[in-house]
């Protein structure tokens, strides 16, 4: 008998273990593979750099790294503008990322149980049962096929899929004046020639991550990816100059757009892939369910110990469901300028958008809704000074707890418990000096006032 059973050890997976272990809640991940991801690249968008920050994980900068796009349009986002530390998108490796977190999770008490597929789930009032696993709660982070929706009958509404498109990481033998020689914004390592469009973008130490697709011939979902069908796309969008030297990774994706409409189905909570699918535009999909992780973690920790308020745990598909509602209706956006064939309605579209998105107020709409960075309840990593010394907002997060924040000189309200603390401290940022800020675990600002709501 565990706290919680959760199934997939993927970002989203890892992050929920290790927020709920870090609460002290018993928790042991059931994950089919036997090892990491694979080592594609992914982006970590800002707010994801930020939200690690909150718990102390290093991911590093990238001083050069992708600026983010809106549906590959021709104009960099500028993310600085949000008062951030992470202003451009973060190249990892989904191998990387995952490896971090599994870290993260097993030092703070998180089980992960590797080759074990989940293949029956019996619910009741009061637990779940996982092949032989009993638990009180069972989340599921098991990805867009997810085997526990399927076994518990939950309905997956959307759209479904207009094409299939190809992802393959691969090291060339030689390349034409065509192939990109470095990486770029989004708009300057595409392109669309003979029947193909793909992007291209180098990885370094020869290496390549080659999306295409065809707008002629459709390739099944589970078909493999062989050697001939990437050099058959290379030549045609690359020439004949340019030559494969071996595929080492490759997988297939396409646009459907899905999404629950309830994320809790009993003791059963959804997350990440298995609660929303989207076309893979702007790079949201691992920063999405990251973001699901930490909203749910302390909150599912806080029904375990009993300790929180009525309604808290429903309020994590309050407030991720219109997150994730978010995402798929500008992701759906992005298909219009990205789809192969533009007619010249969409043309004069681009051009308008393009316009507004040189504006900054139009820079920073887009910036935000890609970024992460727009939310309103966002508190900025604030640089302070405690009796203790210098710190940053993030250093006082660490633990997983709420922190009431006052940067002025505010009563304490009575009545809170252990799980929230207190600090004191000066800051030189004037749009927060002399504020008084309740920081739910999540880094997401609430009024003081609603001390009880969110804590009990």
């Amino acid at each position: 008998m565990t706290d919680v059973l959760i199934a997939g050890a993927g970002p989203t997976g890892l992050m929920t273990a290790a927020e709920l272990a870090l609460a002290g809640v018993d928790v042991t991940v059931l994950e089919r593979r036997t090892g990491p991801g694979l080592p594609r690249p992914v982006g970590l968008q800002p707010r994801t750099a930020e939200l690690f920050d909150l718990r102390g994980l290093d991911t590093g900068t990238d001083s050069d790294g992708p600026s983010g796009h809106f549906a590959g349009l021709p104009v960099p986002l500028d993310h600085s503008v949000w008062h951030t530390r992470h202003p451009r998108v973060l190249n990892r490796t989904q191998d990387d990322v995952e490896a971090m977190l599994a870290e993260h999770a097993v030092e703070h008490g998180a089980v992960i149980e590797r080759g074990h597929e989940v293949t029956e789930i019996e619910t009741t009032d009061d637990g779940v049962t996982v092949d032989g696993h009993r638990a009180r709660w069972l989340v599921a982070c098991d990805g867009a096929h997810s085997t526990v929706r399927r076994l518990l009958g939950v309905p997956f509404p959307g759209r479904t899929e207009t094409y299939v498109a190809t992802l393959a990481h691969v090291r060339l033998a030689a390349a034409s004046d065509l192939v990109p020689a470095r990486a770029a914004h989004f708009s300057q390592v595409t392109r669309q020639a003979n029947g193909y469009w793909s992007m291209l973008t180098p990885l370094g130490d020869g290496a390549h991550r080659f999306v295409f697709g065809s707008t002629t011939t459709q390739p099944g979902r589970d078909a493999p990816v062989s050697d001939t069908e990437v050099t058959e796309a290379l030549t045609a969008l690359y020439g004949a100059e340019t030559r494969l030297g071996e595929v080492y990774g490759a997988s297939r994706f396409n646009d459907a757009t899905r999404q629950l409409e309830r994320y809790r189905h009993g003791r059963v909570l959804f997350a990440g892939d298995a609660a929303h699918i989207h076309p893979p535009l702007g790079g949201q999909g691992l920063n999405l369910g990251v973001q699901d992780a930490l909203n749910l973690g302390w909150k599912l920790a806080a029904t375990v110990r009993g300790t929180a308020p009525a309604g808290l745990l429903d309020s994590y598909h309050d407030e991720r469901h219109p997150a994730a509602e978010r995402v798929l209706r500008h992701t759906a956006a992005q298909r219009v300028f990205t789809a192969p064939g533009r007619g010249e309605n969409v043309e004069a579209l681009r051009e308008i958008v393009v316009d507004l998105m040189r504006t900054p107020d139009g820079n920073r709409y887009f910036s935000g809704l890609l970024s992460g960075l727009g939310h309103p309840e966002r508190v900025p990593d604030l640089d302070l000074t405690t009796s203790a010394g210098p710190t940053r907002l993030s250093a006082l997060l660490h633990d997983g707890r709420g922190l009431l924040l006052d940067l002025g000189d505010h009563p304490t309200p009575p009545g809170f418990r252990g799980q929230v603390r207190v600090v004191r401290a000066a800051t030189a940022d004037a749009g927060y000096r002399g504020r008084h800020l309740l920081i739910r675990p999540d880094g997401h600002a609430a009024d003081p006032a609603d001390l009880g709501r969110w804590f009990g």
